[in-house]
């Protein structure tokens, strides 16, 4: 596979992934949205899905090492391997990101309101923008 063929195939996972983690609150606050009273659970939750963005730190952290691996494999023959290394470690860590907006669709049942929502959902979406492929790596 070629590397513009890689990046597609990353760009195509990246938007997936995204959806992923946002269609579930999307289609929940739809279906069951409205106005409720908040519960007791209402601030855990949200709690919990501000906690959740922490968790994904470590994988950031291998996604970034396997983002330099790719680079200094780039034009050498484990080029193929770097690039589905990047993509596996890059997958792991956007499922722990989409962690904050999935807690906020679980939270929507507690009553959570809806800035805490929209704040988790782009707390879900300002970390999968930091796992988009950089335009050097190409």
């Amino acid at each position: 596979m070629s590397r513009s063929e890689q990046r597609r195939r990353l760009a195509l996972r990246w938007w997936g992934l995204l959806t992923l983690a946002l269609a579930p609150l999307f289609v929940l606050n739809l279906v069951f949205g409205g106005a409720r009273q908040p519960g007791p659970l209402a601030m855990p939750l949200f709690i919990a899905g501000l906690l959740a963005m922490f968790a994904s730190l470590p994988l950031f952290r291998a996604y970034k090492r396997a983002l330099v691996a790719t680079e200094k494999a780039l034009d050498t023959p484990q080029e193929p391997a770097a690039w589905q290394a990047l993509g596996e470690c890059r997958g792991r860590a956007m499922l722990v990101a989409a962690l904050p907006a999935w807690v906020a669709a679980v939270a929507l049942f507690a009553g959570l309101e809806g800035i805490p929502l929209l704040l988790l959902a782009l707390s879900s979406l300002v970390l999968f923008y930091l796992y988009r492929i950089p335009r050097q790596l190409g």
